[in-house]
């Protein structure tokens, strides 16, 4: 008899983990929203450098990295950005808890299949050209989320908002297809549905 993995139920408990946990937020975030988001932004990032900047990435392989970038955070929740990194010491521990929950994950699947997952939901083993970009998108998504709560009028995330942009400008120097993206897509990921049902038209 095979033994049950925990694999993917642990994966399908991702919806009930909430972000943004220190904040009030108009519109709730799950960790499977986000996770969605930023696969659908790196597999676009990857198309992108490709198309217009002489790329080789396999954008699938972008997107399916993103999708398992946050699963040390089914076991531990999500974590504030600004308590995590305001203290190296604290920085560190966070880091260690993460990968110890991510090889716990890798560990909870078959030994057959554990050598394809290791390079997708162990961090420390992504491919660091693919990490960067699905650390763009990861940026990208939560400015995204920022934006979008301070036109719903909370204030709170002003300083979010200012934080990642500070951070998404040196992607957008060193990374064209962030610049290209931010140029071609974003503004209209904050308008109304009939704004944009206007425009494809």
């Amino acid at each position: 008899m095979t033994q049950q993995s925990t694999f993917l139920a642990w994966i399908l408990r991702m919806p009930l983990i909430k972000r943004w946990a220190l904040m009030h937020t108009v519109k709730r975030e799950n960790i499977a929203e986000h996770s969605h988001q930023v696969a659908v932004i790196a597999h676009l990032l990857a198309v992108i450098r490709n198309e217009r900047f002489g790329g080789s990435l396999n954008p699938e392989r972008a997107a399916t990295v993103a999708l398992y970038h946050e699963v040390s955070e089914t076991k531990l929740s999500d974590i504030n950005h600004v308590t995590k990194y305001h203290n190296p010491q604290i920085t560190r521990e966070f880091k260690k808890l993460e990968e110890t929950s991510e090889k716990e994950c890798l560990a909870s699947l078959p030994k057959l299949l554990q050598p394809h997952f290791a390079p997708l939901v162990v961090q420390s083993n992504v491919d660091p050209e693919y990490k960067t970009v699905v650390k763009a998108a990861d940026l990208i998504s939560a400015y995204l989320k920022a934006c979008d709560e301070i036109q719903l009028g909370n204030r709170e995330f002003i300083p979010v908002r200012d934080r990642l942009d500070g951070m998404l400008s040196h992607f957008k120097e060193t990374l064209p297809e962030v610049r290209y993206l931010f140029d071609t897509f974003a503004d209209n990921c904050l308008v109304s549905v009939d704004e944009l049902s206007q425009q494809d038209n």
